[in-house]
């Protein structure tokens, strides 16, 4: 896709301010496209304070926002909906949030000070957030990955800025003067707007990659190559019986211990290829509706119903048969 050319960014603002408080929050659940709040219809009765400045250029998006405590979700079932696949970082610049990521084992962070969590809008996540400032970035995985091949590793994952921070201060105070610029965002064509959300968007890619080791220098390169090289066999066989560490280890010409350091961020190369089978048995839960269990659980590389059920219940908290009834009445989400 090309970038660039005349055109201005795309502002829009909504607030709860003037609607009657049991509309408040059900009202402020329409304006969200890319997470599900689990909200009564007859709303909050006390009401719910909520303000959100979206700013689109391109393919890129910043998004203020300042709301009360709530919870909200992005399930395999929204993901496979909308199939959004960018990476956010979501800034928060006041309050406190407590978010849990992927499926088994599962990360989960509590932030109670300005930091910024790496998302991937590809993978599940749930967070549950305190009356809250927050920023928040979204990007292309090509704008992201171009900095850090690895970035899905960072889902879940926080980068705080203080004095026990791995963090430099330079990059630090670079990171803080390129989300300020962000605020004149609207004074811009879109072509300059999208490019300084890269160009923020890949400082903190880079810092994140400093604060947990990913990149930066040629021994990093290679392993991102290394990294690269192993998923694709991995995605190629993924439902093969026959997939093991040995046999990805053999195909990628790889030491045993290297290819374990590879997938450490991933929480082991077993739980890596287990996880990406569930997610392609979730979305053959969805996809077809009519399909035995028993058989998609085959077809995903699972030896009985039995186990992929127990793995499938650790993931997501709930049976393959409860999840394909729960996903039939999923909303269809606007585009974002």
């Amino acid at each position: 896709m090309a970038h660039g050319g005349g055109g201005t960014v795309e502002h829009s603002r909504f607030t709860t301010a003037g609607l009657a408080p049991r509309d408040q929050l059900p009202t402020y659940c329409d304006q969200l496209t890319v997470v599900t709040v689990p909200v009564s219809r007859s709303g909050r009765p006390a009401g719910f304070r909520a303000a959100i400045d979206r700013y689109r250029a391109d393919d890129t998006m910043y998004i203020e926002a300042r709301t009360d405590a709530y919870a909200q979700t992005r399930s395999i079932a929204q993901i496979s909906v909308d199939k959004m696949q960018s990476y956010c970082f979501h800034v928060l610049a006041d309050g406190g949030a407590e978010t849990s990521t992927g499926a088994y084992p599962r990360r989960s962070v509590h932030q109670s000070r300005p930091g910024i969590l790496a998302l991937d809008m590809s993978q599940p996540m749930s967070m549950s957030r305190h009356a809250s400032q927050v920023r928040a970035l979204f990007l292309p995985r090509a704008v992201v990955e171009s900095v850090l091949p690895q970035a899905q590793a960072l889902h879940g994952r926080v980068l705080e800025f203080d004095a026990t921070s791995p963090a430099k201060p330079s990059m630090a105070n670079a990171i803080a003067d390129a989300l300020d610029r962000l605020r004149r965002l609207d004074a811009m064509s879109a072509a300059d707007a999208r490019q300084r959300l890269v160009d923020s968007g890949q400082l903190i890619a880079a810092a994140f990659a400093q604060r947990y080791r990913l990149s930066g220098n040629i021994e990093a390169a290679e392993k991102a190559a290394s990294f690269g090289q192993a998923r694709r066999y991995i995605e190629a066989h993924l439902y093969d019986p026959d997939l093991t560490p040995d046999s990805v280890r053999r195909a990628c010409g790889l030491a045993r211990a290297t290819l374990y350091r590879l997938f450490q961020h991933e929480g082991g190369l077993y739980a890596y290829i287990r996880n990406c089978r569930l997610r392609g048995a979730a979305l053959e839960l969805l996809r077809f509706p009519d399909k035995p269990i028993i058989d998609i659980a085959y077809s995903c590389g699972f030896g009985s119903a039995s186990d992929f059920a127990r793995a499938f219940r650790r993931a997501y908290d709930m049976t393959p048969r409860d999840f394909r009834f729960a996903s039939q009445n999923w909303p269809r989400s606007r585009a974002v």
